[in-house]
């Protein structure tokens, strides 16, 4: 059983809320269960938790347009988009903060996605479970999930308001920094990590479980910079309890609906086409991924973002050891010489490209057809045990043990036939910068246009300075317009900082 959201119409409107007048508050409507009437039996939990699942397929969040802000406003990606505002909105040109697709449909999704989360929080306990252990797991996969949506809104914003009880339109909250809210997402993961599972049986694939859990503490200690908690997070999906994942041996494998849920997913979002609604609350409401229809060529879909062309020349500077190009150049980017390159004739009939473009291929479908749509089931890889392996390297190098973190790096390396490390590029030795320098590159080449890019360069301190940001404008022109000090986070939308007194715009803005 692949998807395990299914909600209703009538839960989905219960968990959902909306701002509304004092007037409004005020009104019963006859036809919706109260909050006592519904958190009453096991089963009312499990709708609830699903409700969060839910959110995954909103425009706002991992449907759509969170893709535009962690690929696109990243040097991976841009967008030449007729729709300027859309456009501007990679390239820190930001000048309505309240634009709905740039900042805030993405800020009310993830605000009614933890909504969700604090109300099976605060109810679930108080339901009768015959079976204890399932009434954990639903607390345990409920914090996991608003911990995976305060990472990527502090993330984003940084500085947010915290709200960890279910709220009211009436409600104020307190703005908290981007460390309070990572501290918040530390707790819940390790009070998650406790009662879940290291695996799930078929019947419950894409549930997180406790490597999940760990490897999204991995990510919030990196992007603070705490490699010794890092390095334990990562240990036990490396070399303790959870190390139960590989690499597959088709890179490919990773980027379509043929074999999902493998041996390297660590966590992937469950997507499919058997709705073919919108992104509403209604029964129909669909389960899909519309990346593939906003970021591909012209004459396929809306080719609303693209890639930029210094990847497949990243991808080109090394040979394997027979001589080839990367092999993961094929399923990471479309660009003009794909055909000749790799012989490549799955996809292009319609293309419409110039000689310098390149575009996202991975969750295309080109291998099953010849268009996309708004109903893509390509499962979305948010975690895979490649980065992971990139990771740890990572983090041994920062705590001065980088002659044992060449051995996690060459393994990523050999699914792609590329030589050792240190056979390829000898002079790094044991310097630790030049290994992580190398480093930026093989994540580049692993992980182009999976969404980690951003959070890589603000873990990285290359948005920082402006120094860095210059060298990263020579590959991508966007970053001319990057404010150092201010454009490393987006804007609240304004509406927010208008109504909340307790809320400041972000710093310079």
């Amino acid at each position: 059983m692949k998807k395990i959201v299914l909600i209703t119409a009538m839960i989905g409107i219960f968990l959902s809320f909306s701002s509304c007048n004092e007037e409004e508050l005020n009104l019963d409507n006859p036809n919706a269960l109260t909050t006592d009437q519904f958190w009453v039996t096991p089963n009312d939990a499990e709708l609830g938790l699903n409700s969060i699942y839910a959110m995954f397929y909103k425009d706002g969040l991992w449907s759509r347009w969170l893709y535009f802000r962690l690929d696109l406003t990243s040097d991976e990606g841009f967008s030449q988009s007729p729709w300027v505002e859309l456009a501007d909105w990679t390239r820190f040109n930001y000048i309505n903060y309240n634009f709905w697709e740039g900042n805030a449909v993405t800020w009310r999704d993830s605000y009614k996605a933890i909504f969700r989360a604090n109300q099976v929080l605060a109810y679930v306990p108080d339901i009768e479970f015959s079976d204890s252990n399932r009434k954990q797991q639903i607390l345990a996969e409920a914090k996991f999930l608003r911990a995976l949506h305060y990472y990527y809104a502090g993330l984003l914003w940084e500085n947010i308001p915290m709200v960890l009880e279910p709220s009211t339109p009436s409600d104020l909250p307190q703005q908290v920094s981007q460390e309070e809210v990572f501290a918040q997402v530390e707790q819940d993961l390790n009070e998650a990590f406790a009662d879940l599972p290291l695996q799930w049986d078929a019947q419950n694939t894409g549930r997180p479980t406790k490597g999940a859990a760990k490897a999204m503490l991995a990510k919030v200690y990196m992007q603070q910079r705490r490699w010794e908690e890092a390095k334990t997070a990562l240990d036990f999906l490396v070399v303790g309890e959870g190390a139960n994942y590989s690499l597959v041996d088709n890179y490919k494998d990773n980027f379509t609906d043929l074999n999902e849920n493998n041996a390297e997913s660590v966590f992937e979002i469950q997507f499919g086409d058997q709705r073919r609604g919108g992104t509403d609350e209604g029964p129909n409401a669909a389960v899909s991924s519309t990346r593939a229809q906003f970021f591909a060529p012209r004459g396929i879909g809306w080719s609303d973002g693209q890639a930029r062309f210094w990847l497949v020349d990243a991808f080109k500077q090394e040979s394997t050891v027979d001589g080839e190009i990367d092999p993961r150049l094929q399923h990471s980017l479309f660009y003009p010489s794909l055909f000749e390159d790799f012989g490549d004739k799955t996809y292009g009939r319609d293309w419409e490209w110039g000689e310098d473009e390149a575009w996202f291929r991975k969750g295309a479908r080109d291998y099953k057809r010849d268009n996309e749509d708004y109903y893509s089931e390509v499962n979305w890889r948010m975690i895979r045990y490649a980065d992971i392996l990139l990771r740890y390297a990572e983090v041994l190098n920062e705590l001065g043990m980088t002659a044992d973190a060449y051995q996690y790096v060459d393994m990523v390396r050999a699914r792609a036939n590329m030589a050792p490390l240190a056979e390829a590029y000898p002079e790094i030795g044991n310097n630790a910068d030049a290994f992580l320098d190398r480093l930026k590159i093989e994540r580049v080449l692993e992980l182009s246009g999976e969404s980690v890019r951003w959070e890589d360069l603000k873990r990285w301190g290359d948005l920082e300075s402006q120094e860095t940001v210059d060298e990263i404008a020579q590959r991508d022109p966007d970053f001319n317009n990057f404010e150092v000090g201010k454009n490393i986070r987006l804007p609240i939308p304004q509406v927010e900082v208008e109504n909340n007194p307790n809320l400041e715009q972000n710093p310079q803005y």
